[in-house]
C-alpha cells in the first residue's frame, strides 16, 4: 500500500474511483402508459408521406420526404391545416381521456401489478440476508 494506506482505505479509494464516472440510472418508463398525440404537423405528414412515395417510388431518403413535407406545410394557408388541426384536437382529447384513466389507475395502484411483484421479489431477498447477518 503505498503512502502508508492500510489495505481498507486503499479498497476505498478505488470504489470512489470506479464509481465517479458512472451516471446515474434513468428510471424505466411504464409500457401501459399512453402515448402523446401527434401535432397536426405530424398528422399532415402521415398523409403525405403516402403521397410523395407513391409519386416517386424510387425515392429512398427519410429527409427528403421531410423537407419536401415541411415546405409544402408552411406554404399551406391555416384554412388548408385546419382539418390537420382538426384531427390532431381529437386525437388530443383522446389522449386527455386515457391519461386520466391511466392516472386513476396509477392512484388505485392497478397498474403496477408487475412492479410490486418484482420489489417482493427483492424485499424477499435482502431479508433473509440480514436475517443471516444478524445471527453472526
Amino acid at each position: 500500500m503505498k503512502g502508508g494506506q492500510t489495505k481498507s482505505e486503499a479498497t476505498s479509494t478505488d470504489q470512489r474511483l470506479k464509481t465517479r464516472g458512472r451516471k446515474k440510472k434513468t428510471p424505466t418508463k411504464d409500457p401501459n402508459k399512453p402515448k402523446r398525440p401527434p401535432s397536426a404537423f405530424f398528422v399532415f405528414l402521415d398523409d403525405f408521406r403516402r403521397e410523395f412515395n407513391a409519386a416517386n417510388p424510387n425515392n429512398k431518403s427519410v429527409a427528403a420526404v421531410g423537407k419536401a413535407a415541411g415546405v409544402k406545410w408552411k406554404s399551406m394557408s391555416e384554412e388548408e391545416k385546419a382539418p390537420y388541426a382538426s384531427k390532431a384536437e381529437s386525437r388530443k382529447s383522446e389522449y386527455v381521456k386515457s391519461m386520466q384513466q391511466y392516472n386513476m389507475g396509477l392512484a388505485s395502484g392497478t397498474n403496477r401489478g408487475e412492479d410490486e411483484e418484482s420489489k417482493s421479489e427483492v424485499d424477499e431477498a435482502g431479508g433473509s440476508e440480514e436475517e443471516e447477518e444478524d445471527d453472526d
